[in-house]
Protein backbone atom coordinates (compact mmCIF):
# COMPACT_ATOMS: atom_id res chain seq x y z
CA UNK A 1 0.00 0.00 0.00
CA UNK A 2 1.17 3.36 -0.96
CA UNK A 3 2.17 6.04 1.56
CA UNK A 4 -0.90 8.36 0.21
CA UNK A 5 -2.99 5.34 0.41
CA UNK A 6 -2.23 4.50 4.30
CA UNK A 7 -3.13 8.50 4.58
CA UNK A 8 -6.68 7.55 3.43
CA UNK A 9 -7.20 4.20 5.02
CA UNK A 10 -5.88 1.86 7.50
CA UNK A 11 -5.17 -1.68 7.37
CA UNK A 12 -6.97 -4.55 8.98
CA UNK A 13 -4.53 -6.19 10.98
CA UNK A 14 -5.00 -10.32 12.18
CA UNK A 15 -6.69 -9.39 15.59
CA UNK A 16 -9.14 -6.86 13.65
CA UNK A 17 -12.71 -7.39 14.35
CA UNK A 18 -16.33 -6.22 13.30
CA UNK A 19 -16.82 -2.49 13.24
CA UNK A 20 -19.75 -1.01 14.29
CA UNK A 21 -20.35 0.63 10.86
CA UNK A 22 -20.40 -2.18 9.15
CA UNK A 23 -22.85 -3.87 11.63
CA UNK A 24 -25.20 -0.62 10.33
CA UNK A 25 -24.44 -1.65 6.75
CA UNK A 26 -25.74 -5.25 7.65
CA UNK A 27 -28.98 -3.38 8.61
CA UNK A 28 -29.00 -2.21 4.92
CA UNK A 29 -29.10 -5.78 3.95
CA UNK A 30 -30.96 -7.04 6.36
CA UNK A 31 -33.96 -4.40 4.98
CA UNK A 32 -32.81 -6.05 1.30
CA UNK A 33 -33.67 -9.37 2.93
CA UNK A 34 -36.88 -8.49 4.31
CA UNK A 35 -37.91 -7.05 1.01
CA UNK A 36 -36.98 -10.70 -1.32
CA UNK A 37 -39.48 -12.01 1.65
CA UNK A 38 -42.31 -10.00 0.54
CA UNK A 39 -41.68 -10.42 -2.80
CA UNK A 40 -41.59 -14.35 -2.39
CA UNK A 41 -44.56 -14.04 -0.50
CA UNK A 42 -46.52 -12.08 -3.51
CA UNK A 43 -45.74 -14.08 -6.05
CA UNK A 44 -46.01 -17.68 -4.79
CA UNK A 45 -45.31 -19.14 -8.79
CA UNK A 46 -42.31 -21.22 -9.86
CA UNK A 47 -40.84 -17.85 -11.69
CA UNK A 48 -41.41 -15.96 -8.80
CA UNK A 49 -39.64 -17.82 -6.80
CA UNK A 50 -37.03 -17.91 -9.42
CA UNK A 51 -36.73 -14.71 -9.53
CA UNK A 52 -36.71 -13.68 -5.88
CA UNK A 53 -33.71 -16.40 -5.68
CA UNK A 54 -31.69 -14.66 -8.67
CA UNK A 55 -32.64 -11.03 -6.35
CA UNK A 56 -31.28 -12.86 -3.59
CA UNK A 57 -27.98 -14.02 -5.06
CA UNK A 58 -27.15 -10.16 -6.83
CA UNK A 59 -27.93 -8.74 -3.49
CA UNK A 60 -25.97 -11.84 -1.61
CA UNK A 61 -22.97 -10.79 -3.92
CA UNK A 62 -23.12 -7.06 -3.33
CA UNK A 63 -22.65 -7.58 0.58
CA UNK A 64 -19.50 -10.50 0.07
CA UNK A 65 -17.95 -8.15 -1.70
CA UNK A 66 -17.55 -5.56 0.95
CA UNK A 67 -16.66 -8.11 3.89
CA UNK A 68 -13.47 -8.40 1.59
CA UNK A 69 -13.17 -4.98 1.07
CA UNK A 70 -13.51 -4.46 5.22
CA UNK A 71 -11.16 -7.48 5.77
CA UNK A 72 -8.36 -5.55 3.91
CA UNK A 73 -9.23 -1.97 5.34
CA UNK A 74 -11.37 -0.51 7.95
CA UNK A 75 -14.34 0.07 7.01
CA UNK A 76 -15.25 3.08 9.56
CA UNK A 77 -11.55 5.14 8.68
CA UNK A 78 -10.70 7.54 6.11
CA UNK A 79 -12.04 7.27 2.75
CA UNK A 80 -13.77 4.02 3.70
CA UNK A 81 -15.90 5.51 5.89
CA UNK A 82 -17.45 7.85 3.26
CA UNK A 83 -17.36 4.87 0.82
CA UNK A 84 -19.48 2.65 2.98
CA UNK A 85 -22.19 4.98 3.32
CA UNK A 86 -22.53 5.56 -0.44
CA UNK A 87 -22.41 1.66 -0.45
CA UNK A 88 -25.41 1.71 1.69
CA UNK A 89 -27.33 4.14 -0.21
CA UNK A 90 -26.79 2.09 -2.98
CA UNK A 91 -28.26 -1.22 -0.86
CA UNK A 92 -30.80 0.81 0.10
CA UNK A 93 -31.90 1.82 -3.15
CA UNK A 94 -31.83 -1.77 -4.30
CA UNK A 95 -33.73 -2.92 -1.49
CA UNK A 96 -36.20 -0.39 -2.12
CA UNK A 97 -36.52 -1.20 -5.99
CA UNK A 98 -36.78 -5.00 -5.50
CA UNK A 99 -40.98 -5.46 -5.85
CA UNK A 100 -39.94 -3.91 -9.42
CA UNK A 101 -37.18 -5.42 -10.17
CA UNK A 102 -38.33 -7.58 -12.85
CA UNK A 103 -42.16 -5.16 -13.72
CA UNK A 104 -41.94 -2.04 -13.44
CA UNK A 105 -45.09 -0.38 -11.79
CA UNK A 106 -46.76 2.83 -13.49
CA UNK A 107 -45.76 6.02 -12.81
CA UNK A 108 -42.29 7.19 -11.26
CA UNK A 109 -38.94 5.69 -12.66
CA UNK A 110 -38.23 2.41 -13.99
CA UNK A 111 -37.80 -0.15 -11.65
CA UNK A 112 -35.19 -2.57 -13.61
CA UNK A 113 -32.94 0.36 -14.75
CA UNK A 114 -33.02 1.62 -10.74
CA UNK A 115 -32.21 -1.61 -9.51
CA UNK A 116 -28.86 -2.20 -12.25
CA UNK A 117 -28.17 1.22 -11.75
CA UNK A 118 -28.02 0.74 -7.71
CA UNK A 119 -26.21 -2.18 -8.35
CA UNK A 120 -23.45 -0.50 -10.64
CA UNK A 121 -22.97 2.05 -8.00
CA UNK A 122 -22.29 0.14 -5.26
CA UNK A 123 -19.85 -2.57 -7.11
CA UNK A 124 -18.13 0.26 -8.51
CA UNK A 125 -17.77 1.90 -5.43
CA UNK A 126 -16.19 -1.34 -4.17
CA UNK A 127 -13.83 -1.87 -7.32
CA UNK A 128 -12.66 2.13 -7.19
CA UNK A 129 -11.49 1.67 -3.13
CA UNK A 130 -9.89 -1.97 -3.89
CA UNK A 131 -8.01 -0.64 -6.75
CA UNK A 132 -7.26 2.48 -4.16
CA UNK A 133 -5.84 -0.13 -1.54
CA UNK A 134 -4.14 -2.09 -3.52
CA UNK A 135 -1.05 0.27 -4.10
CA UNK A 136 2.28 -1.24 -4.05
CA UNK A 137 0.54 -5.06 -4.05
CA UNK A 138 0.92 -5.96 -7.55
CA UNK A 139 -1.19 -9.26 -7.13
CA UNK A 140 -3.84 -7.79 -5.38
CA UNK A 141 -4.30 -5.28 -8.42
CA UNK A 142 -4.35 -7.64 -11.02
CA UNK A 143 -6.95 -9.82 -8.96
CA UNK A 144 -8.96 -6.46 -8.84
CA UNK A 145 -8.60 -5.70 -12.77
CA UNK A 146 -9.67 -8.91 -13.56
CA UNK A 147 -12.34 -8.88 -10.87
CA UNK A 148 -13.61 -5.83 -12.14
CA UNK A 149 -14.32 -7.62 -15.90
CA UNK A 150 -16.96 -9.70 -14.15
CA UNK A 151 -18.16 -7.02 -12.68
CA UNK A 152 -18.51 -4.57 -16.13
CA UNK A 153 -20.17 -7.87 -17.56
CA UNK A 154 -23.12 -8.88 -14.79
CA UNK A 155 -23.78 -5.01 -14.47
CA UNK A 156 -24.40 -4.90 -18.20
CA UNK A 157 -26.13 -8.06 -18.14
CA UNK A 158 -28.76 -6.76 -15.52
CA UNK A 159 -29.05 -2.91 -17.45
CA UNK A 160 -29.86 -5.02 -20.31
CA UNK A 161 -32.45 -6.96 -18.45
CA UNK A 162 -34.12 -4.01 -17.46
CA UNK A 163 -35.16 -3.05 -20.65
CA UNK A 164 -36.94 -6.58 -21.57
CA UNK A 165 -39.25 -8.96 -20.30
CA UNK A 166 -40.40 -12.31 -19.78
CA UNK A 167 -38.02 -15.30 -20.55
CA UNK A 168 -35.30 -13.29 -22.16
CA UNK A 169 -35.46 -10.95 -19.03
CA UNK A 170 -34.85 -13.69 -16.59
CA UNK A 171 -32.23 -15.39 -19.10
CA UNK A 172 -30.05 -12.10 -19.01
CA UNK A 173 -30.78 -11.99 -15.10
CA UNK A 174 -29.37 -16.05 -14.57
CA UNK A 175 -26.63 -15.07 -17.42
CA UNK A 176 -25.57 -12.01 -14.90
CA UNK A 177 -25.44 -14.03 -11.36
CA UNK A 178 -23.60 -16.77 -13.61
CA UNK A 179 -20.69 -13.76 -15.12
CA UNK A 180 -20.65 -12.72 -11.49
CA UNK A 181 -20.36 -15.75 -9.50
CA UNK A 182 -18.77 -17.89 -11.89
CA UNK A 183 -16.22 -15.07 -12.99
CA UNK A 184 -15.06 -14.72 -9.51
CA UNK A 185 -14.72 -19.00 -9.75
CA UNK A 186 -12.63 -18.59 -12.86
CA UNK A 187 -10.22 -15.53 -11.67
CA UNK A 188 -9.42 -17.74 -8.90
CA UNK A 189 -7.94 -17.23 -5.46
CA UNK A 190 -4.36 -16.27 -6.21
CA UNK A 191 -3.62 -12.89 -5.31
CA UNK A 192 -6.63 -11.98 -3.35
CA UNK A 193 -5.63 -10.98 0.64
CA UNK A 194 -7.51 -11.97 3.70
CA UNK A 195 -5.88 -9.86 6.62
CA UNK A 196 -7.85 -11.31 9.91
CA UNK A 197 -9.64 -14.88 10.10
CA UNK A 198 -11.35 -13.69 13.27
CA UNK A 199 -12.66 -10.81 11.59
CA UNK A 200 -13.75 -12.67 8.44
CA UNK A 201 -15.60 -15.24 10.52
CA UNK A 202 -16.95 -12.97 12.85
CA UNK A 203 -18.39 -11.01 9.70
CA UNK A 204 -20.32 -14.18 8.67
CA UNK A 205 -21.52 -15.10 11.35
CA UNK A 206 -22.86 -11.91 12.09
CA UNK A 207 -24.83 -11.76 8.66
CA UNK A 208 -26.18 -15.54 9.63
CA UNK A 209 -27.59 -13.51 12.57
CA UNK A 210 -28.78 -11.05 10.82
CA UNK A 211 -30.93 -13.16 8.63
CA UNK A 212 -31.92 -15.47 11.70
CA UNK A 213 -33.52 -12.35 12.77
CA UNK A 214 -35.55 -11.20 9.67
CA UNK A 215 -37.07 -15.09 10.17
CA UNK A 216 -38.29 -13.35 13.13
CA UNK A 217 -39.11 -10.47 11.71
CA UNK A 218 -41.22 -12.06 9.07
CA UNK A 219 -43.10 -13.58 12.22
CA UNK A 220 -44.39 -10.30 13.48
CA UNK A 221 -45.14 -9.22 10.23
CA UNK A 222 -47.47 -11.92 9.52
CA UNK A 223 -49.55 -11.03 12.37
CA UNK A 224 -48.47 -7.43 12.91
CA UNK A 225 -52.74 -6.12 12.42
CA UNK A 226 -54.19 -9.77 13.94
CA UNK A 227 -55.70 -9.25 17.25
CA UNK A 228 -53.36 -11.47 19.51
CA UNK A 229 -54.37 -15.32 20.10
CA UNK A 230 -53.52 -18.72 21.62
CA UNK A 231 -52.53 -19.73 17.69
CA UNK A 232 -50.52 -16.91 16.94
CA UNK A 233 -48.43 -17.30 20.62
CA UNK A 234 -48.08 -21.02 20.01
CA UNK A 235 -47.28 -20.50 16.23
CA UNK A 236 -44.68 -17.55 17.32
CA UNK A 237 -42.92 -19.98 19.71
CA UNK A 238 -42.35 -22.58 17.19
CA UNK A 239 -41.09 -20.12 14.64
CA UNK A 240 -38.69 -18.61 17.30
CA UNK A 241 -38.02 -22.54 18.67
CA UNK A 242 -37.35 -23.15 14.41
CA UNK A 243 -34.70 -19.95 14.45
CA UNK A 244 -33.27 -20.90 17.69
CA UNK A 245 -32.36 -24.17 16.40
CA UNK A 246 -30.87 -23.21 13.11
CA UNK A 247 -28.56 -20.62 15.18
CA UNK A 248 -27.75 -23.72 17.19
CA UNK A 249 -26.40 -25.40 14.01
CA UNK A 250 -24.18 -22.93 13.21
CA UNK A 251 -23.20 -21.53 16.11
CA UNK A 252 -22.63 -23.93 18.64
CA UNK A 253 -19.47 -25.92 17.89
CA UNK A 254 -19.10 -25.45 14.03
CA UNK A 255 -18.37 -21.48 13.97
CA UNK A 256 -15.61 -21.81 16.19
CA UNK A 257 -14.48 -25.05 14.50
CA UNK A 258 -14.22 -22.98 11.22
CA UNK A 259 -12.70 -19.87 12.19
CA UNK A 260 -9.84 -21.82 14.28
CA UNK A 261 -9.07 -23.19 10.84
CA UNK A 262 -8.90 -20.50 8.97
CA UNK A 263 -6.78 -19.16 11.61
CA UNK A 264 -4.42 -21.52 11.39
CA UNK A 265 -4.66 -21.17 7.10
CA UNK A 266 -1.98 -19.21 5.75
CA UNK A 267 -1.69 -17.66 2.22
CA UNK A 268 -3.46 -18.75 -0.17
CA UNK A 269 -4.79 -21.57 1.22
CA UNK A 270 -6.62 -19.16 3.95
CA UNK A 271 -8.28 -17.08 0.70
CA UNK A 272 -9.24 -20.16 -0.93
CA UNK A 273 -10.86 -21.73 2.21
CA UNK A 274 -12.73 -18.33 2.73
CA UNK A 275 -13.68 -18.18 -0.84
CA UNK A 276 -15.68 -21.47 -0.77
CA UNK A 277 -16.44 -22.08 2.36
CA UNK A 278 -17.57 -18.54 3.54
CA UNK A 279 -17.96 -16.70 0.15
CA UNK A 280 -19.65 -19.76 -1.57
CA UNK A 281 -21.30 -21.62 0.93
CA UNK A 282 -22.49 -19.50 3.11
CA UNK A 283 -24.77 -18.91 0.13
CA UNK A 284 -27.19 -21.94 0.66
CA UNK A 285 -27.68 -21.18 4.52
CA UNK A 286 -29.09 -17.14 3.69
CA UNK A 287 -31.35 -18.99 0.87
CA UNK A 288 -32.68 -21.45 3.43
CA UNK A 289 -33.17 -19.07 5.67
CA UNK A 290 -34.96 -16.39 3.53
CA UNK A 291 -37.19 -20.02 2.40
CA UNK A 292 -37.91 -20.81 6.53
CA UNK A 293 -38.79 -17.01 6.79
CA UNK A 294 -41.69 -16.89 4.13
CA UNK A 295 -42.95 -20.76 5.65
CA UNK A 296 -43.15 -19.07 8.38
CA UNK A 297 -44.95 -15.77 7.32
CA UNK A 298 -47.61 -18.13 5.60
CA UNK A 299 -48.26 -20.01 8.77
CA UNK A 300 -48.64 -16.98 10.70
CA UNK A 301 -51.19 -15.78 7.89
CA UNK A 302 -52.87 -19.01 8.17
CA UNK A 303 -53.61 -19.66 11.99
CA UNK A 304 -54.08 -15.81 13.21
CA UNK A 305 -56.30 -14.56 10.11
CA UNK A 306 -59.57 -16.41 11.07
CA UNK A 307 -61.78 -14.59 8.63
CA UNK A 308 -60.14 -16.28 5.85
CA UNK A 309 -58.45 -19.43 7.80
CA UNK A 310 -59.50 -21.91 10.28
CA UNK A 311 -56.48 -23.86 12.11
CA UNK A 312 -57.51 -26.88 10.22
CA UNK A 313 -56.56 -25.24 7.37
CA UNK A 314 -53.13 -27.25 5.91
CA UNK A 315 -49.95 -25.47 4.43
CA UNK A 316 -49.38 -26.70 0.81
CA UNK A 317 -47.52 -25.76 -2.41
CA UNK A 318 -44.48 -23.74 -2.26
CA UNK A 319 -44.93 -22.34 1.21
CA UNK A 320 -44.43 -26.29 2.42
CA UNK A 321 -41.66 -26.64 0.34
CA UNK A 322 -40.08 -23.23 1.17
CA UNK A 323 -40.37 -24.14 5.22
CA UNK A 324 -39.17 -27.58 4.78
CA UNK A 325 -36.97 -26.89 2.01
CA UNK A 326 -35.36 -24.43 3.67
CA UNK A 327 -34.51 -26.21 6.80
CA UNK A 328 -32.80 -28.86 4.92
CA UNK A 329 -30.79 -26.78 2.42
CA UNK A 330 -29.60 -24.54 5.76
CA UNK A 331 -28.61 -28.19 6.67
CA UNK A 332 -26.72 -29.17 3.88
CA UNK A 333 -25.01 -25.63 3.66
CA UNK A 334 -23.80 -25.96 6.89
CA UNK A 335 -22.63 -29.47 6.85
CA UNK A 336 -20.52 -28.42 3.21
CA UNK A 337 -19.25 -25.38 5.30
CA UNK A 338 -17.68 -27.48 8.03
CA UNK A 339 -16.78 -30.27 5.57
CA UNK A 340 -14.53 -27.41 3.55
CA UNK A 341 -13.13 -25.94 6.58
CA UNK A 342 -12.27 -28.22 9.03
CA UNK A 343 -13.28 -31.84 7.48
CA UNK A 344 -15.58 -33.47 9.60
CA UNK A 345 -19.40 -34.67 8.71
CA UNK A 346 -22.03 -34.73 11.29
CA UNK A 347 -24.08 -37.20 9.04
CA UNK A 348 -27.24 -36.71 11.03
CA UNK A 349 -27.65 -33.80 9.69
CA UNK A 350 -27.69 -34.69 6.12
CA UNK A 351 -30.04 -37.52 7.34
CA UNK A 352 -32.51 -35.00 8.88
CA UNK A 353 -32.46 -32.81 5.46
CA UNK A 354 -33.26 -35.63 3.45
CA UNK A 355 -36.11 -36.52 6.13
CA UNK A 356 -37.40 -33.07 5.84
CA UNK A 357 -37.82 -33.25 2.04
CA UNK A 358 -39.18 -36.76 2.12
CA UNK A 359 -41.59 -35.63 5.11
CA UNK A 360 -43.79 -32.89 2.80
CA UNK A 361 -45.85 -34.47 0.95
CA UNK A 362 -47.39 -36.06 4.46
CA UNK A 363 -47.28 -32.87 6.41
CA UNK A 364 -49.07 -31.23 3.81
CA UNK A 365 -52.22 -33.47 4.63
CA UNK A 366 -51.85 -32.16 8.65
CA UNK A 367 -52.68 -28.79 9.63
CA UNK A 368 -50.05 -25.65 9.29
CA UNK A 369 -49.49 -25.45 12.66
CA UNK A 370 -48.71 -29.15 13.22
CA UNK A 371 -46.71 -28.81 10.26
CA UNK A 372 -44.86 -26.00 12.11
CA UNK A 373 -44.68 -28.18 15.26
CA UNK A 374 -43.36 -31.25 13.24
CA UNK A 375 -40.60 -29.55 11.87
CA UNK A 376 -39.49 -27.40 15.33
CA UNK A 377 -39.48 -31.08 16.80
CA UNK A 378 -37.15 -32.57 14.37
CA UNK A 379 -34.79 -29.76 14.75
CA UNK A 380 -35.30 -29.46 17.96
CA UNK A 381 -34.61 -33.47 18.48
CA UNK A 382 -31.44 -33.22 15.77
CA UNK A 383 -29.62 -30.21 18.43
CA UNK A 384 -30.86 -32.20 21.74
CA UNK A 385 -29.35 -35.10 20.15
CA UNK A 386 -26.36 -34.11 18.79
CA UNK A 387 -25.14 -32.42 22.81
CA UNK A 388 -25.53 -35.85 24.36
CA UNK A 389 -23.67 -37.42 21.56
CA UNK A 390 -20.67 -35.39 20.92
CA UNK A 391 -21.21 -33.49 24.96
CA UNK A 392 -17.23 -34.53 25.76
CA UNK A 393 -15.78 -32.81 22.31
CA UNK A 394 -18.42 -29.82 22.09
CA UNK A 395 -17.25 -29.20 25.93
CA UNK A 396 -13.55 -29.05 24.73
CA UNK A 397 -13.96 -27.05 21.95
CA UNK A 398 -16.25 -24.47 23.73
CA UNK A 399 -14.52 -23.83 26.70
CA UNK A 400 -10.42 -25.13 26.58
CA UNK A 401 -8.10 -27.24 25.17
CA UNK A 402 -8.70 -27.03 21.28
CA UNK A 403 -5.75 -24.93 20.56
CA UNK A 404 -3.45 -27.34 22.12
CA UNK A 405 -5.34 -30.19 20.04
CA UNK A 406 -5.49 -29.86 16.09
CA UNK A 407 -6.90 -33.53 16.02
CA UNK A 408 -10.09 -32.21 17.99
CA UNK A 409 -10.45 -29.60 15.40
CA UNK A 410 -10.96 -32.87 12.77
CA UNK A 411 -8.79 -30.29 10.31
CA UNK A 412 -7.07 -31.97 7.26
CA UNK A 413 -5.11 -29.99 4.84
CA UNK A 414 -7.16 -29.93 1.78
CA UNK A 415 -5.74 -28.39 -1.45
CA UNK A 416 -6.03 -25.08 -2.56
CA UNK A 417 -9.16 -24.77 -4.89
CA UNK A 418 -7.86 -23.73 -8.42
Amino acid sequence: MTRQARAWVEPVRESGSATTLELFFDLVFVFALTQVTAYLADNLTGQGLLHGLLVLAVVWWCWVGYSWLSNVVKADEGVARLAMFVAMLAMFVIALSIPEAFVDMPGGLSGPTVFAVGYLVLRGVHVLLFLMVSGTDPGLRRQVLRFTGTMIGGTALLLAAGMTSGSTQTLLWVAAVLADYGGTLVIGARGWRLNSARHFAERHGLIIIVALGESIVAIGVGVAQLPISWPIVVAAALGLAVSASLWWVYFDTAALLSERALSRARGEHRVAMARSGYTYLHMPMMVGIVLVALGLKKVLEYVGDEEHHTLADKLYGLPLWALYGGAALFLLGQVAFAWRCYRHMKVQRLVLAGVLIALIPLVAALPALASLGVLAGLLALLNVGESIKFAADRAAIRHGGHDEDPELLHVDRPADDP
